[in-house]
């Protein structure tokens, strides 16, 4: 005869049940809806913008938007509970609707949506967080033009430069 079951208060491995975790990571906690979406569709946005093509910047091409892909990706071992929930969230989308606002790739609306991420940054973030979100999003947008100025050591064209220094200025890192 089997021995009947028993409700475990914690996991084979010794951890707690998920019935006593929470939802959402603390960190996701003190933003809204909105908040929270601004935050996580902007790294893409940013990307995408970076491999567009604009004034005096050529298409970036294929490698250009995986380099924005895997920049966006290495979030996941920054060391900031913020940066990781963002990149947990991204990655958690698995609904397949299109996300009209991930492909506008207007520079003046990416530069006010990065002006208000960080305002909301600077209003809940801990500051270490913040610093470490807004430097995450220019990297993602400077490995994607490393990628298109070509060859290692050669530095982004002029328009890719005031690009990145543009998306700096909006992201308050200058």
């Amino acid at each position: 005869m089997l021995a009947p079951e028993v409700p475990m208060s914690h996991s084979v491995a010794g951890e707690p049940s998920s019935a006593g975790r929470r939802a959402a990571p603390l960190t996701t906690a003190v933003y809204s809806a909105a908040e929270w979406e601004l935050l996580t569709a902007l790294p893409g946005r940013v990307v995408v913008a970076a491999a567009s093509p604009g004034p005096g910047r050529p298409r970036s091409g294929v490698a250009a938007g995986l380099a924005g892909l895997d920049a966006v990706a290495a979030g996941r071992a920054f060391d900031s509970d913020l940066v990781r929930a963002v990149v947990a969230a991204i990655y958690a989308r698995h609904d397949g609707a299109a996300d009209p606002v991930e492909h506008r790739t207007d520079v003046v609306d990416l530069l006010a949506t990065c002006r208000a991420a960080t305002r909301v940054l600077r209003r809940r973030a801990d500051p270490a967080d913040s610093a470490a979100y807004r430097q995450w999003v220019q990297s993602a947008a400077a490995r994607v033009c490393g990628v298109a100025a070509g060859p290692r050591g050669l530095p982004p064209a002029p328009a890719d430069r005031r690009f990145l220094d543009r998306l700096g200025g909006a992201l308050d890192l200058c």
